[in-house]
């Protein structure tokens, strides 16, 4: 039977594709005797999130009202957490009712705002490399990307000068990150002003994706909410998944320009029905009674990038220490570039050999060849003992 052509344009994914070599590899080590699979491929922590907040969704989880449908009026409680902490953290007063959203995860938020934004055929501006879901929402809109290359040269700083006016007039929505994901670079918020001062002077939405704002290792992290521009073309997505630890549980938000909140809702109003009120409970809890509980993560991913990178290149893998915690984007070993291998060879055959799974760079867009991305998600002693298996992997090329 024939699928859509916009379900084919998004192909099976990056992290289809490695799943699938994952459960492959796992299968082949219960009965070969293989080093058991060490996962470094996606951004999904081991680290705990506030026993607050776990507590609040066990207290609430029991109460009728927990299993029902939750409508939007149903999540002010959540939504004024929300603007309390945007005040703290921020110093900006929003509106919960008007300019606050809750998602379903922010990868959910950044893949359906280009259906509620944008018609067939519309052009929006993504970075390359870029995440996928910023490439799969403009897919399902029918709308046709244009790529901005971020180079390592210039420390992954946009090049807006790179369009010329008429492109910059042709669009219709531009989708940054910072801190970006896959690079792991905090970026400035000068990058972050420049870009909403070009939103708003060629008229186009600007949507920025910043679940790792608290996630900063060097530097403070930009934030759209810090622009005085964001009520005018603006709305930005945060997530509880990274600086909570919460991943699995699926919560973050949406804050924006009133009618951009407006336009995202209308569109979820067909989609989902919110998340429950007991995850809403874990949610506000995390905010208000473990504020500082992304900062506890900092030293713990400091410590792991470091002591992982120094492992590596005791190994023969040079490794650029980056400003932002989660994750090390690694040019391709030397060995493998003397082959000619592409990100995607290198990423299955390091799997093959070591059971060490990281995710090829290219899954990121034509800006990723040549890198692979490696997820800090385990202890430093797994980390280093991974980093051993490599190593001897390389020895062998």
């Amino acid at each position: 039977m024939p699928i859509s052509e916009r379900l084919s344009r998004l192909g099976s994914g990056v992290f289809a594709r490695n799943d699938q070599r994952k459960s492959a590899y796992s299968a082949r080590a219960a009965t070969q005797g293989l080093p058991p699979l060490l996962d470094l491929s996606l951004g999904s922590t081991d680290l705990q999130p506030p026993a607050a907040a776990i507590q609040a969704i066990a207290a609430k989880l029991g109460q009728p009202a927990s299993a029902a449908y939750c409508l939007h009026g149903a999540t002010l409680p959540f939504r004024q957490a929300v603007a309390a902490w945007a005040l703290r953290r921020f110093g900006v007063a929003v509106d919960p009712d008007t300019e606050v959203l809750l998602l379903v995860g922010s990868q959910e938020g950044t893949a359906h705002l280009p259906l509620a934004v944008l018609n067939p055929g519309d052009r929006a501006l993504l970075l390359d490399p870029y995440y996928p879901s910023h490439m799969g929402g403009l897919h399902l809109a029918s709308a046709e990307p244009v790529l901005l290359p971020l180079d390592q040269a210039a420390g992954w700083r946009p090049d807006f000068e790179a369009l010329s006016t008429e492109q910059w007039d042709a669009l219709k929505l531009m989708v940054l990150g910072f801190p970006h994901n896959p690079t792991a670079t905090t970026g400035e918020q000068a990058w972050v002003d420049e870009a909403a001062e070009r939103a708003v002077r060629h008229g186009l939405v600007f949507a920025h994706d910043n679940p790792y704002v608290d996630l900063a290792l060097d530097g403070e992290a930009p934030a759209l909410l810090r622009s005085p521009h964001w009520r005018e073309c603006g709305i930005e997505f945060f997530s509880l998944s990274k600086s909570w630890c919460l991943g699995g549980y699926r919560l973050a938000f949406a804050i924006g320009a009133e009618w951009l909140i407006t336009a995202l809702r209308q569109l979820k109003g067909v989609v989902d029905f919110n998340q429950s009120l007991a995850l809403q409970a874990g949610a506000i809890a995390a905010l208000e009674q473990a504020p500082d509980w992304p900062h506890q993560l900092q030293a713990v991913y400091r410590e792991r990038r470091d002591r992982m990178a120094a492992a590596l290149e005791a190994v023969g893998w040079p490794v650029r220490r980056p400003s932002m915690a989660l994750y090390l984007w690694l040019a391709l070993p030397p060995q493998a570039q003397a082959r000619g291998w592409d990100s995607e060879a290198v990423a299955a055959a390091l799997l093959e050999a070591t059971g060490v799974a990281l995710t090829p760079g290219n899954g990121f867009g034509p800006g990723g060849e040549g890198w692979l991305r490696l997820a800090l998600v385990h202890p430093v002693e797994e980390l280093e003992a991974g980093a051993a298996r490599i190593g001897a992997w390389l020895a062998t090329l």
